[in-house]
């Protein structure tokens, strides 16, 4: 397990999903006797023009490679009272036995820090593990069995304040709302999931954690989105920012009359030319100037738009 884990980890870091013998031998692992180390690591060749580059290896899939990638974590810092994250880490550093706590903190920072989400159910497995009551599911793999009752805490706290950055991206924002899922706390989801009720968003005043918190409600809803209308939420910049993941899964989005600027189609730029299912766009009536029209046309190059107005 600390073999593959350790190989699982290493390559996840690098977003690598293919790995070479080289790869393996650097983890411990004889290329040779792979398929007896577990069927979950699988072999297969890659050829191109007829010529055999090389054997490559992958486990067998992607979210396998992330909860070993995981699990290796726990087990590391278990063994080694280090966190995973710390092979740079300085003289000081090397000499601090770190915590749980510093794990999950450092774990969410990283995760944060990718523009393509590579470490995201990494983070949601290494979290679901950190939980008390699944703890016991890994006796005889780690020695500790400790009470974490204040690490808990203090890491549901830590993502909630970095829900309230107005910078992060919507994508990263929707997953530490899974984040939250896994550390068994919807105290946001379920404020939100009041107002909606009460059909108050309008007129409120959210934080970005909030406005989130709507967005991954949405998001999670088994109703379909036909129509994304933003005057039934807030009209601004901001407010169709956070919830740009609604917008895509919409066919109809209806931002007319809605103070909005250029600065909102650089986003929807973005999220023109990402996967969607837009069919119908109304941008009338706000203020985006000539640049916002320059910014629009670079997503409406690869989108599947019927409608524009």
């Amino acid at each position: 397990m600390l073999s593959l884990g350790r190989l699982a980890f290493h390559q996840l870091q690098r977003n690598n999903l293919l790995f070479y013998d080289t790869d393996l031998e650097s983890c411990g692992i004889d290329a040779s006797q792979a398929s007896v180390y577990s069927s979950m690591c699988t072999q297969m060749f890659k050829e191109e023009r007829g010529i055999i580059l090389g054997t490559t290896f992958c486990f067998v899939h992607l979210s396998i490679q992330e909860f070993i990638a995981a699990l290796y974590a726990h087990l590391f810092l278990d063994i080694n009272k280090k966190s995973v994250f710390d092979h740079h880490a300085s003289t000081e550093q090397e000499n601090k036995n770190e915590t749980m706590i510093d794990l999950l903190k450092t774990a969410v920072d990283k995760a944060l820090e990718s523009k393509t989400g590579h470490l995201d159910l990494f983070l949601r497995f290494l979290l679901g593990l950190s939980l008390q009551t699944n703890r016991p599911l890994l006796r005889g793999l780690l020695t500790q069995q400790d009470g974490n009752d204040k690490n808990y805490n203090e890491i549901v706290q830590y993502i909630k304040e970095k829900l309230e950055d107005k910078k992060m991206s919507p994508e990263r924002s929707i997953n530490l709302f899974y984040c939250l899922n896994e550390l068994n706390d919807q105290t946001l989801v379920k404020e939100i999931q009041t107002q909606l009720r009460e059909g108050s968003l309008s007129s409120g005043d959210l934080s970005p954690a909030h406005w989130s918190a709507v967005a991954f409600v949405l998001l999670t809803s088994e109703e379909e989105m036909e129509e994304f209308d933003l005057q039934k939420f807030k009209k601004s910049d901001e407010c169709l920012f956070r919830l740009l993941e609604v917008l895509k899964i919409s066919q109809r989005a209806l931002l007319n009359d809605c103070d909005l600027t250029d600065e909102s189609c650089l986003n929807l730029a973005k999220a023109l030319g990402s996967d969607n299912n837009l069919i119908e766009l109304n941008m009338s009536n706000n203020n985006i100037q000539d640049s916002g029209v320059k910014q629009l046309c670079i997503g409406l190059e690869s989108c599947k738009l019927e409608i524009l107005k």
